[in-house]
């Protein structure tokens, strides 16, 4: 264990290639690779423009969020900036809901894996593959930082050069009017089957949880700071380069995929990438494409691990809670083992969601993350408007548009909780994780108040 129990250090170990594709392997997985099978489902071709608003919101989000870390980089992460501007219990809610949305996104990494193992193997029961990719990845998370962060590098490079490919294909496909068992393949299948708007406008704002979904953890960078070896440096090139690396990444594989097949022939409930393949009779194709997506809900999860370990260690850092002390404390090689130990334990309950609801457990799992987020991302809004205040004068990376960039994004959020409440499918686990915000937040209250709070180190 660390010498040093009241400030241990974090390896700096992290590069700007690594932080950047940290950050894209943790945004680019099952919301773009499986999710987008249900986001095209529900609004046609239409998701392309809702993804272009999202991505356009989160790039300020981003900015926000990047001004607060340069500001001050000895902090550990942007939840000491919440504690700062908003006060204690606003930074004790929004960290531990923080390591809630990470842990529910790695149990979606989890399903998804279980559900790309039976393209190959139908009768394999679906929480098998997942248990067993959970395990390899938790040994990996706990040796060392830096080989995380060069494994991410690969996983990322892997995902991104097969997105890359399948658009160049698609491409190729579209200028030669492939056949395809549905027709041609052809830009006119955008508007073909009922219009860019098929499902109407209804149909186009029900798609937001799904992809809102897509583009959580791209605030990944702001839990990198403390492990990065430059971070004035790094922290800006890789928000400025992010976002809109991902929007395209988006946005060009999601216009292939419904040129190439009519988006009415997409199932929600299976891959888009691998079903087009499949469908046009590109067989090895499809197995290539299946390996792939295998291999970023892989990425995804890796990184998921990475920032549930990391978060679990500030929240319990300078705790007097003898049981969480354990958590707060680093391996010799610098890596707190037993967050992320303790971490991967709560993970695993996703493999017993899948073997009681294996049909329903994605979409469950993806919209309490997708609620927690967006609480999180509002608080980082929040704190970025208190720092301003504090700080009308401020210079260098500053974010653009202030202070109606700022209200933009919050109204942006508060629109997308109000349509998951208003969507039977996502109303139940939105309220689910409002009951969760409700009672940590009270909860951690009125433990202040009776003197026996515990001391967070935000």
């Amino acid at each position: 264990m660390s010498t040093t129990e009241t400030h241990p250090e974090l390896a700096r170990s992290l590069k700007s290639r690594h932080i950047q594709w940290i950050a894209i392997g943790g945004t680019i997985g099952t919301g773009l690779f499986l999710g987008a099978g249900q986001s095209i489902h529900l609004a046609g071709p239409s998701i392309v423009l809702a993804y272009m608003l999202a991505g356009g919101m989160c790039f300020l989000l981003m900015r926000a969020m990047g001004e607060l870390l340069v500001s001050d980089v000895s902090q550990h992460s942007f939840v000491d900036f919440i504690k700062r501007y908003l006060g204690d219990n606003a930074a004790f809610v929004t960290g531990w809901t923080y390591w809630i949305c990470w842990v529910s996104i790695a149990m979606a990494e989890v399903t998804a894996v279980g559900m790309y193992i039976r393209y190959w193997f139908p009768s394999l029961p679906q929480w098998i593959p997942g248990l067993l990719a959970l395990v390899a990845l938790l040994l990996l998370n706990l040796i060392s930082v830096g080989l995380f962060g060069e494994t991410e590098f690969w996983f990322s490079l892997i995902k991104v050069g097969a997105i890359i490919a399948l658009i160049v294909v698609g491409a190729w496909m579209i200028a030669t009017h492939y056949p395809t068992t549905s027709g041609h393949a052809s830009l006119g299948n955008l508007v073909n089957y009922g219009g860019f708007f098929p499902k109407g406008f209804g149909g186009f704002l029900a798609s937001f949880q799904m992809v809102t979904f897509s583009f959580a953890g791209i605030e990944m960078v702001g839990m990198t700071a403390s492990e990065t070896a430059n971070p004035k440096k790094v922290i800006p090139e890789a928000i400025n380069e992010l976002p809109v690396r991902i929007i395209l990444f988006y946005i060009g594989a999601l216009l292939v995929i419904m040129s190439i097949y009519p988006w009415s022939a997409v199932s929600p409930s299976s891959s888009p990438f691998v079903q087009v393949f499949n469908n046009v009779g590109v067989r090895a194709a499809a197995d290539i494409i299946n390996f792939v997506v295998l291999t970023a809900a892989a990425s995804a999860c890796n990184s998921s691990l990475f920032t549930t370990g990391r978060m679990l260690f500030s929240l319990t850092l300078n705790t007097k809670n003898h049981a969480l002390k354990p958590f707060g404390r680093l391996s010799r090689r610098q890596v707190p083992a037993n967050a992320i130990i303790g971490s991967g334990v709560v993970i695993a309950a996703a493999v017993v969601l899948n073997m009681i609801l294996p049909g329903s457990v994605f979409t469950l799992i993806a919209s309490v993350s997708t609620t927690s987020f967006l609480f999180v991302w509002a608080m980082i809004i929040l704190a970025h408007l208190k720092y301003r205040q504090a700080n009308p004068h401020a210079k260098g990376f500053v974010a653009p548009f202030f202070p109606y960039g700022d209200y933009l994004v919050l109204a942006f959020l508060l629109g997308i909780g109000v349509i998951m409440l208003k969507n039977r499918t996502t109303m139940v686990p939105a309220l689910l994780a409002i009951a969760w915000l409700l009672v940590i937040g009270f909860g951690h209250r009125w433990h202040t108040r009776h003197g026996r709070a515990v001391k967070q180190p935000f």
